[in-house]
């Protein structure tokens, strides 16, 4: 066989061997994890002019790996705010993303990581874990203020100091990029 002929059957076995993966139901997650990972792209900021605040900061938040706390708390910081499930593929394919960059930031007080989930507690401790993540879990216990929304999940905000909403993202994004790390940096020094 000649080169052309090998390299083209191996490309149309790797392309039927992952449309057969969809249809094995426990490899379908796998793939949308990989899958979403692969296409997510850095979120971008909001123009000032477009940008909504939060109605209200009266927020109670049930910590799950943290204590509990009243989002109100985080008023003058910038503020990361992700909703997401464990069992959700597309909310597993930007963890990893988001842990990273939490870690770039854990310590500066300036900026406020809340990751909030409608998961028991005992399935999201095992889930945290056995992927070894550390970011900061809570779960509502009161409405959320305006303009924040649960669904889509995953959905993210990032607030500035003033409480306007900087980013938001419906679905996957890559969060730990050059990209992001410097619109974080510009809200934080504002």
């Amino acid at each position: 066989m000649d080169s052309k002929r090998i390299k083209k059957n191996v490309i149309n076995l790797l392309f039927v061997s992952v449309i057969v993966l969809f249809f094995i139901p426990n490899t379908r997650g796998m793939m949308q994890i990989y899958l979403n990972r692969l296409f997510s792209l850095s979120p971008d900021m909001i123009e000032k002019e477009e940008r909504s605040s939060v109605s209200d900061y009266d927020w109670k938040l049930h910590g799950v790996n943290r204590e509990s706390m009243n989002f109100k708390e985080l008023k003058g910081k910038v503020v990361v705010l992700n909703f997401w499930n464990s069992w959700k593929p597309s909310s597993i394919a930007e963890m990893y993303s988001l842990q990273d960059l939490y870690n770039h930031y854990r310590n500066n007080d300036d900026i406020a990581f809340v990751f909030l989930t409608e998961d028991d507690d005992p399935e999201i401790n095992k889930y945290l874990k056995d992927k070894k993540y550390e970011y900061p879990i809570y779960r509502s216990l009161s409405t959320y203020p305006e303009p924040f929304v649960m669904n889509p999940i995953p959905g993210t905000y990032v607030l500035d100091k003033g409480g306007q909403i900087a980013i938001y993202k419906r679905g996957v994004a890559d969060w730990n990029t050059n990209t992001v790390k410097e619109y974080l940096d510009q809200l934080i020094a504002n």
